[in-house]
């Protein structure tokens, strides 16, 4: 196959990971930066032209978008798939996990366990919205925030009206959670690969840190899942319409609820905690989705022509 990797930066660890679990299976790839991407939007003939040339003949993309360029390169990913290029994971899945709000909202709705979220944009709400999350402490999260960065834990209710006060006299979107204290700094990574979990980690934060991403500091270790955490992962990722992803889930005194869903997590970490290849069955699991929908096209045609 010929595979894009939709990538800005080629050295990344889990980028020159897909490529070398491509090229070692017999796979051509080429590592695409999306903002160098422009587009033919065309009903005839849609085009994608990098660097000057055409981009044409791919079989599969493998997306790995990073969530400050996400409109951009969700834009350039639906070019791709105008173009009947498989993706490993679809522009509008990508978007909607990308949206905090709209991900706890589709989680929500489909009983799946999450801590208790608040949102609200008039000041003067702060106060109720504090009390509907079981008070402080609770954790204040920028919707646009990524790798822990925009999430602030506020101790005491004055702290919490405090910081909701701040973020919004700057217009940024927050949300207001309950903190899961029991969960002591520590989150579960579940790496979801066609609706199997094939991969978990513990991610423990540095003493005083109650955030776990390895990018704040974070320590990761190996971990057995629970059926009940196991099927949290699982269905969480089908409901965003995923095909591959990381699940962060939490261990609380209710059961294991969902922090986030992340389109395109690292494999840094849960490939040195877990000591598997994920890199090689995303690319495997790949392999086969392309070929059965290479093989329902063949059906179709087949019976069109009857």
């Amino acid at each position: 196959m010929k595979i894009a990797v939709l990538s800005r930066n080629k050295k990344l660890y889990s980028t020159r990971r897909l490529v070398e679990a491509a090229e070692q299976r017999g796979h051509e790839v080429q590592v695409i930066d999306v903002l160098r991407c422009y587009m033919n939007i065309t009903s005839l003939k849609p085009t994608i032209h990098y660097r000057g040339e055409v981009l044409e003949g791919f079989d599969a993309v493998i997306p790995r978008i990073g969530a400050s360029v996400t409109f951009y390169g969700t834009a350039v990913l639906r070019q791709f798939e105008m173009m009947n290029v498989f993706p490993l994971n679809e522009s509008v899945a990508i978007t909607r996990s990308r949206d905090k709000l709209r991900s706890a909202q589709l989680l929500a709705r489909k009983g799946v366990g999450m801590p208790v979220t608040g949102f609200a944009h008039n000041p003067d709400d702060i106060n109720d919205l504090i009390k509907e999350v079981g008070g402080s402490p609770l954790v204040i999260k920028l919707l646009e925030g990524t790798q822990g960065i925009g999430v602030v834990l506020a101790e005491t209710k004055k702290a919490a009206e405090s910081v909701i006060q701040a973020f919004m006299g700057l217009k940024a979107n927050i949300m207001v959670q309950e903190f899961i204290k029991e969960a002591g700094g520590s989150d579960l990574r579940c790496f979801v690969v066609g609706g199997k979990v094939v991969a978990t980690m513990k991610r423990q934060g540095p003493e005083g840190e109650f955030r776990s991403n390895l990018h704040r500091g974070g320590i990761a270790s190996l971990v057995r899942l629970t059926p009940a955490e196991r099927a949290t992962a699982v269905r969480a990722a089908s409901i965003m319409g995923l095909e591959v992803c990381g699940v962060d889930l939490l261990r609380s005194n209710h059961g294991p609820v969902v922090m986030e869903v992340n389109s395109s997590p690292g494999l840094e970490g849960i490939e040195k905690a877990s000591e598997k290849d994920v890199a090689g069955i995303i690319i495997q699991y790949m392999e086969k989705r392309v070929a059965e929908v290479a093989h329902r096209t063949s059906r179709s045609r087949t019976r069109g022509k009857g």
